[in-house]
């Protein structure tokens, strides 16, 4: 349940697109590493009373490390302006029936200006849709696409199985200008276009966004039980379902590793056999990255031998792709690893960004 804190904004450490990073001090003199979010709570400065939940970070858990800021109850933010505000007219709810729900104008309201697009459109048109287990697969994605298409349009569909708002993302706001736009499905919020489902943020995509290419991944802080099927990533699967059943191309990256310290995690991670082995009903194209070692590479044939009878297993060629990962704008680390640390699995999922480049018209 929930760990209660309040205390006072001491120091503002850092800011990025939606987030703040704040010290604050206790009452019984610790301090605190917390994030505010200014769209939800307002925007914290030093000397401001704040409301704490501080469960994650007491117990160790997450991604980053915080605790978050509920209210700042002495400062509460004025109400969103009323008149010709668009934000406002939006009804659709995100992170339902929490004490932090916001309303979003979704992409497809009647008080959407894109409202009559979508409502007349049904289909992909073959758009190439790139899934992933983790957060940390977009920007090594991206570099893919990119070192062989540099003027390909990009979206990024944000799904709810990891952080709910786009803001917590350090890595996506870094990619922001190789982007042209984030759609935030589900639950998740706080993207440039929020949709009530991943099929609709597709069509947004192609349609609104006119993206050549889309990834889909969930936020960051991927939740896992060590169980075949509790884990945030079987979404994955389902998202093939989603991009086939609306005419669009899947392709799959795999989660590959050989630094994973965890068996279910070593070679091929149970998290992509178990998504596109048994939660996607349609084929996708998964892609296999050359230039592994001979040991690993020999692990991830013999794994995704039982996945070849549904889905078709590209080989892709990665000379090239270790610069354009080297090359990304934003830091790239997956389970505290780094490029070096965990080499395979950021060429698995550049190589699969490269393939999904040559799918284009």
């Amino acid at each position: 349940m929930v760990r209660w804190r309040s205390g006072t904004v001491t120091a503002v450490r850092r800011r990025w697109a939606g987030a703040v990073e704040l010290d604050v001090a206790l009452p019984d003199g610790a301090t605190m590493r917390a994030l505010a979010y200014p769209e939800l709570v307002g925007d914290p400065v030093p000397g401001d009373r704040v409301l704490l939940n501080a469960g994650a970070l007491l117990m160790g858990l997450g991604t980053g490390g915080y605790a978050l800021v509920v209210a700042l109850p002495d400062r509460l933010p004025a109400d969103p302006p009323q008149a010709g505000d668009t934000r406002d007219a939006g009804h659709l709810v995100k992170a339902r029936y929490t004490p932090l729900q916001p309303i979003m104008l979704g992409v497809d309201e009647e008080a959407s200006p894109h409202h009559a697009l979508l409502a007349s459109v049904d289909s992909l048109d073959g758009l190439p849709v790139v899934t992933a287990d983790l957060h940390s697969a977009l920007p090594a994605i991206l570099a893919g696409i990119h070192a062989d298409a540099p003027r390909a349009r990009v979206a990024y569909l944000l799904t709810d199985g990891g952080a709910l708002p786009a803001w917590f993302s350090r890595t996506l706001d870094g990619l922001r200008d190789a982007l042209v736009g984030t759609v935030s499905v589900g639950q998740a919020f706080g993207g440039d276009l929020e949709a009530a489902t991943l099929h609709t943020g597709l069509l947004a995509a192609r349609h609104v966004l006119r993206a050549d290419v889309a990834i889909v991944a969930q936020g960051p802080g991927n939740l896992g039980t060590g169980t075949r099927w509790g884990f945030s990533g079987v979404a994955v699967g389902e998202a093939v379902n989603a991009v086939a059943v609306l005419g669009g191309r899947p392709v799959g990256s795999l989660r590959i590793s050989d630094a994973d310290a965890r068996p279910r995690h070593q070679g091929v991670s149970h998290h992509s056999l178990t998504a596109y082995g048994r939660v996607a009903l349609a084929p996708a194209e998964l892609v296999v990255p050359d230039g592994l070692p001979a040991e690993l590479a020999a692990r991830v044939d013999a794994a995704l031998a039982p996945l070849a009878g549904r889905h078709t297993l590209v080989r892709v060629d990665t000379d090239g792709l270790d610069a354009a990962l080297r090359a990304l704008p934003v830091r790239l680390s997956t389970m505290g690893r780094g490029l070096d640390a965990d080499h395979a699995y950021f060429l698995a999922a550049a190589a699969a960004g490269r393939h999904a480049a040559t799918l284009l018209g």
